[in-house]
């Protein structure tokens, strides 16, 4: 085989996995999107990987929730590190959620949809914003608050669909 046929084979190996990886994270964001709520929810209807939402203002730090401590909201189950996190979740779900749905904002600020690492998060002006990971949340990280109107203005066309509406 000569060694402009193997470029040719590299190239279109290349392109035929990035093609599936691609075809896949769609697949995967259009179950999440088609789950019956806009939130960042995995395909049993766990929002945000399970860590308790709560727990981010008032340990000022990622806890996972415990599924003893749930709550159904926007088609979602939320977990919760406590009872009294729980509580104070149903009695103002708005001011823990995070934004954007639970997605990542620096992908919502870009016009898409991406996945999160609960661990890579942030309280701008009392609200959640989580982030796919700590390198991105670093790009975040620069411009807080023109990253937050970009999102702002793109999450009403990003926003996925539900199946409730």
């Amino acid at each position: 085989m000569n060694s402009f046929t193997m470029k040719s084979n590299d190239r279109h190996y290349l392109w035929g996995t990035g093609f599936l990886v691609g075809l896949f994270l769609l697949m995967a964001a259009a179950t999440q999107a088609f789950a019956g709520t806009s939130h960042n929810a995995n395909n049993k209807g766990l929002a945000i990987k399970g860590a308790d939402p709560v727990a981010y203002f008032v340990d000022n730090k990622y806890v996972a929730g415990n599924k003893q401590f749930s709550h159904q909201w926007e088609g979602a189950t939320w977990y919760f590190a406590s009872a009294e996190n729980r509580d104070r979740f149903i009695s103002e779900p708005a001011k823990y959620a995070p934004q954007y749905g639970g997605w990542c904002a620096y992908a919502v600020a870009r016009g898409s949809l991406a996945a999160v690492d609960p661990k890579a998060w942030t309280i701008h002006d009392g609200k959640l914003y989580l982030n796919f990971s700590k390198r991105v949340q670093s790009r975040w990280m620069r411009d807080v608050p023109g990253e937050i109107q970009k999102a702002d203005a793109n999450w009403p066309t990003v926003k996925p669909k539900t199946t409730m509406q």
